[in-house]
């Protein structure tokens, strides 16, 4: 098998006029010319094909070269002009079209694949959360409002809600008895939101903060207490963590990246904002500083309101023998600080004026039936 053919050598613009014939056991392609100074062996295995000329018909090849330089492909490109000895490549030769690499192209890959992986973990968890941060600072209140009431939705739902607001407790006496305790812990304090607080129907013995000024009870928690000075104290460790933009931070660190840019653009409904916020929320730990900035504000806010703020320990204490561990869904309360030092400094607490308890025996009981 053999045929005519022109090459060009990719050093010089020169047409030099071949004849192509099979050699080495028809494992390569030998090229000969006048004008060559000396005989080229092509192997089979390492020919190419290139499609990017003006005759579409034309067999153009090159040769796969392992060199260490870029270009995979030797830059010299021959013209196969017989026709059968085309088609034969064609038909016999799969690899001509094979797509070459150049040498270390995976170990490339791999060591960018890497950096695109340290990339963003330092997006998780050094910029992200940095970000989180002062976006809870600078989020506009409205907007934050409108993510909190997106966000407590989503609680709902995670806590067997099948409607919105379907597992709100509205029993008008127990509602008259959270407003008044709602007013005697805040009576004189600048907020710095709108203060929204509910109570969920659910056995769940917790609460949490939400962003926009929001606090929610759990039914759990208020029949678990033995007093209403104990979820007096409870609540004011949340409005600490509200007024601090705990859960704001928080929920922007859950929402992620792509819940910060839609937050944004306005994105406060969508699913990006709030996936996986809810649940973070009900078993938020704000960390060591955090819990402490809510208890110093909860222990002063019952000194305040002539509250006890050993009601705050008689809490801890209660969620410490229900529970024993750190780990559940009341972990902020049972997280660092030691459990036992936040105990004793509940307990050491300069007391207020005292002013009796934050309900009466009436207000109590119509608080624990405001789930009917």
């Amino acid at each position: 098998m053999q045929g005519a053919a022109h090459l060009y050598d990719g050093h010089s613009a020169r047409r030099h006029a071949v004849t192509v014939s099979l050699a080495r056991h028809d494992l390569a392609l030998r090229i000969d010319g006048s004008t060559l100074p000396a005989p080229l062996l092509w192997p089979l295995a390492d020919l190419r094909r290139l499609r990017d000329h003006a005759d579409a018909d034309q067999l153009v090849l090159t040769r796969h070269q392992d060199s260490k330089d870029e270009q995979p492909r030797d830059a010299a490109r021959l013209v196969i002009d017989d026709a059968p000895l085309a088609d034969w490549l064609r038909r016999t030769r799969p690899g001509l079209d094979r797509r070459d690499v150049t040498r270390g192209t995976g170990r490339r890959i791999a060591l960018r694949g890497t950096a695109a992986l340290a990339a963003v973990a330092l997006m998780l968890f050094v910029i992200l959360p940095a970000l989180a941060g002062t976006m809870a600072r600078l989020l506009p209140m409205d907007r934050e409002i409108a993510f909190g009431r997106s966000v407590k939705a989503q609680m709902e739902r995670f806590l067997g809600g099948s409607e919105l607001g379907g597992l709100d407790c509205t029993a008008p006496e127990g509602r008259a008895a959270l407003d008044e305790m709602v007013t005697r812990l805040t009576q004189g304090q600048d907020l710095g939101y709108p203060l929204q607080i509910s109570v969920i129907d659910h056995g769940m013995v917790n609460a949490f903060a939400v962003p926009g000024g929001q606090v929610v009870l759990l039914r759990g928690l208020i029949e678990a207490a033995d007093s209403p000075d104990g979820v007096a104290a409870v609540l004011a460790h949340e409005i600490g963590h509200v007024v601090h933009r705990d859960p704001t931070r928080e929920a922007l660190r859950a929402a992620g990246s792509v819940g910060l840019l839609g937050l944004l653009l306005g994105d406060v409904t969508g699913g990006a904002a709030i996936a996986g916020v809810a649940q973070r929320l009900i078993n938020a730990s704000y960390g060591q500083n955090a819990e402490s900035a809510a208890d110093a504000y909860a222990l002063d806010a019952l000194a305040q309101a002539g509250l006890p703020p050993s009601a705050l320990g008689d809490m801890f204490e209660m969620f410490r023998e229900r529970h024993g561990d750190t780990s559940g869904p009341v972990a902020h309360f049972l997280s660092h600080p030691q459990l036992s030092t936040r105990i004793d400094a509940a307990n050491a607490a300069a007391p207020g004026k005292a002013l009796g308890p934050v309900l009466d025996a009436a207000q109590w009981q119509a608080l624990r039936n405001i789930c009917g």
